[in-house]
């Protein structure tokens, strides 16, 4: 039986928002003795990924300023008001063209667990489009081959994405792990559960 190619990952996290229904910039709130999106990076580079970049536009500066971003590479996301997608397009020409696609994660989702990953990687090379299904909910990190980058390069709005999943125009896998959904942080309640998970 032919073995798969290794893949090219880039990985791409979405740290763009304006945190409207938090009030302030979670990106910067205490977690671990950092901020959560400091804890997020983190934890996306010990994955090993080609390349690691960051969307930034809500509280830009005030991140620039208190994240480490000496490790990846920053995307400006200028649209980021108009919802995710936008961020995701603004980082399409910043992924390397050696790269065979990207994992789509959140920046407010510090603890994704390696075997989500390992999971998405054995699925990836078979598929333009993968998803993880936890034992609750299906969740990030998604796979993009560039095969899905001109697509992904016309989405509008916040839930565009999972539209793009469920069109039936591209090759899915979903990856199926024994673990629950990874916490993300958009309301003070989230917030608190990470938190109290944590300690």
């Amino acid at each position: 039986m032919p073995v798969e190619p290794e893949l090219r990952i880039s990985a791409l996290v979405l740290a763009a928002g304006s945190s409207r229904r938090l009030g302030q910039p979670k990106q910067l709130l205490e977690y671990r003795g950092a901020t959560l999106l400091d804890a997020t990076i983190s934890k996306v580079l010990s994955f090993g990924f080609a390349q690691t970049l960051v969307t930034l536009g809500g509280a830009a500066p005030e991140v620039r300023d208190t994240v480490d971003l000496s490790r990846v590479e920053v995307v400006d996301s200028l649209h980021h008001t108009d919802g995710c997608s936008s961020s995701i397009v603004s980082a399409l020409d910043q992924i390397d063209d050696e790269s065979d696609g990207f994992f789509l994660f959140l920046g407010d989702q510090p603890e994704v667990p390696q075997l989500a990953v390992d999971a998405l990687k054995e699925v990836a090379a078979t598929s333009e489009i993968a998803v993880i299904d936890y034992t609750d909910e299906t969740g990030h990190p998604f796979w993009f081959a560039r095969s899905v980058f001109g697509p992904l390069g016309d989405l509008h709005g916040d839930k565009a994405v999972w539209k793009l999943l469920e069109s039936g125009r591209f090759s899915t896998a979903h990856a199926t792990v024994d673990a629950h959904v990874p916490l993300d942080v958009d309301t003070w309640e989230d917030y608190e559960r990470l938190l109290a998970s944590f300690s």
